[in-house]
């Protein structure tokens, strides 16, 4: 006998994990934190197929509320394996060093908050900030506090030596000149030249 699942679907649980990380972030990540923190059964090789989905069936005349599409590097190519969501303006999506260094402080620091006016943070939530202290100046020693608002304060000590990249005018026009597909989706890499000796 087969039953309904009262869970959202594998686009929506994705959606849920976004919003809260508020930036580009790896599908593990998404998964994590949303397993973590809302319940769920999304898998990395789910999202995957839902992005190859999204991009082969993109219908411009079909209206959706949001999609996921990857991120974009500064030549405004995907980068794979980072997914944002559609609705987001071009320049929350693009990635770069010191952008993914910013956003992952930055989603730390959502999380503990997160958890902080949950009531009570679960096992697996506790066990998704004590990965992610590892990747912060100081936040392990933060996290043997067992409080969020110490590895948050980490996250946000660190995030402060980071200077943010503006994002130049031209780029934005240049996304915006671009196709709907080509917007959402990317557009094809160049391959780098090799420079003749």
């Amino acid at each position: 006998m087969s039953t309904l699942s009262m869970l959202p679907g594998t686009r929506e649980q994705a959606r849920h994990a976004l919003v809260l990380l508020g930036a580009p972030a790896p599908a593990r990540l998404v998964v994590d934190v949303h397993a973590a923190l809302f319940d769920g059964d999304v898998s990395v090789p789910d999202l995957a197929e839902l992005l190859r989905d999204e991009e082969r069936r993109f219908d411009p005349d079909t209206l959706a509320a949001y999609r996921l599409v990857p991120a974009l590097h500064h030549d405004l190519s995907a980068a794979r394996g980072l997914i944002t969501l559609s609705g987001w303006p071009v320049a929350r999506r693009l990635v770069s060093p010191a952008a993914a260094r910013a956003n992952a402080l930055a989603a730390v620091i959502r999380i503990a908050e997160f958890i902080v006016i949950r009531a009570g943070a679960s096992a697996a939530a506790m066990g998704l900030l004590r990965r992610l202290a590892e990747s912060v100046p100081g936040g392990a020693e933060a996290f043997l506090v067992h409080d969020p608002r110490a590895l948050a304060d980490a996250a946000r000590a660190a995030l402060a030596e980071i200077t943010p990249e503006p994002v130049p005018d031209a780029l934005v026009a240049r996304w915006e000149l671009l196709d709907e597909r080509q917007r959402l989706f990317g557009v094809m890499s160049l391959p780098h030249q090799r420079a003749r000796g």
